[in-house]
């Protein structure tokens, strides 16, 4: 018990500010639809077909350089959102006129706040820390649950410390732990889901084996025509909607290199995904439906995968759940930030004999 008493405590004195940095910017993403602040963003979403479809020649005809592809509007943000590489984006009302334009990320506050969650700005070395971390907090979950158990006669209830001593901190630490442990366990848990591909088919394996999993949510190989210098979206929008009656569009993205085929995802409405994964691949050249794949159909192991980021971004559940997961992400916060602050500078001071 000693020996796991010393691995949390240095462990959290490690990574705990990478856990308080992801609780916080988690929090934010949370609500970024109340706070995005551009114009038209609270508009209704449009679900008609033709509206869609003209929007998408608009937006890719007045867009200058070649996008690749478009977010497009949902029931919770009222616009579209045109990507090009290189960082560069647009939003767009859903009529298709450009709301605000920005050359780089750093200038959507939104973007940036989600890459710092995701990567820390570091790319996949700092998408593999925080996995890392994710995995940290697992242990700490654990490990915490069992060295509670020991004091828990002395267990209270408390949003913050009741003073900033260290033994005070160390007693509101232990008890807002065993508190939200279950929400805890559920963000690390689905973050490294996320990130590592051994602890996703970890989690999946007892609905479906991991390598059907793999197989299922492949792309298919194909081969398209070069992209037309008119492509017939409006074709291609009402196959997909024929094809899935109950589905809204949600991902289109141009082919990124020649052969590569139009990819167009819609969310079906018993997806949790927020942009589905139910998938339709068109020919380039002439807007022939090439392939589609129904994420409803998926083996349950995969569906169980495509459940890890809904349930970590709050993306289901109502407000009900945002407001929990919400509460997980403050005393993620809260826990790591103390952790560090106990462990590196509220040291014990040892007294000298007289």
């Amino acid at each position: 018990m000693r020996l796991l008493d010393l691995l949390h405590r240095w462990t959290g004195g490690i990574i705990g500010l990478v856990l308080a940095l992801l609780g916080l910017t988690g929090v934010v993403l949370i609500h970024k639809n109340a706070w995005i602040g551009v114009p038209h963003a609270g508009d209704p979403l449009l679900h008609d077909p033709g509206a869609i479809a003209t929007a998408t020649e608009r937006l890719l005809a007045q867009s200058g350089k070649a996008p690749q592809g478009i977010i497009y509007a949902s029931d919770g943000f009222g616009l579209h959102q045109l990507r090009f590489a290189g960082g560069g984006g647009a939003y767009a009302n859903q009529a298709g006129a450009i709301v605000t334009r920005w050359i780089s990320q750093r200038q959507r506050p939104e973007l940036w706040i989600f890459d710092l969650h995701h990567h820390l700005f570091a790319g996949d070395i700092g998408e593999t820390v925080i996995g890392i971390s994710a995995l940290c907090a697992i242990f700490f979950i654990v490990s915490g649950t069992i060295l509670w158990w020991r004091t828990r006669r002395t267990f209270k209830p408390r949003l913050l410390p009741k003073r900033m001593s260290r033994p005070a901190i160390l007693m509101h630490h232990r008890d807002l732990g065993i508190i939200t442990a279950p929400l805890l366990l559920l963000s690390a848990l689905t973050g490294a889901m996320m990130i590592f591909k051994p602890v996703a088919a970890i989690v999946v394996a007892p609905f479906s084996p991991p390598a059907a999993v793999a197989r299922a949510m492949a792309p298919p190989k194909l081969i398209s025509g070069p992209l037309a210098e008119r492509p017939d979206w409006r074709r291609m929008l009402a196959a997909a909607q024929a094809r899935f009656p109950d589905a809204e569009v949600r991902i289109l993205a141009l082919p990124r290199k020649p052969g590569d085929a139009i990819t167009l995802r819609m969310k079906r409405a018993a997806e949790w995904l927020p942009n589905g994964r139910t998938t339709l691949w068109f020919d380039a050249a002439d807007g022939r439906l090439l392939a589609a794949r129904d994420a409803l159909a998926m083996p349950a192991g995969a569906q169980v995968y495509n459940a890890a980021y809904p349930l970590h971004a709050a993306k289901i559940g109502g407000l009900a759940y945002r407001l929990s997961m919400t509460l997980s992400g403050v005393a993620m916060a809260m826990l790591g930030s103390f952790a560090v602050w106990t462990f590196w500078f509220k040291r014990r001071r040892k007294t000298l004999p007289r």
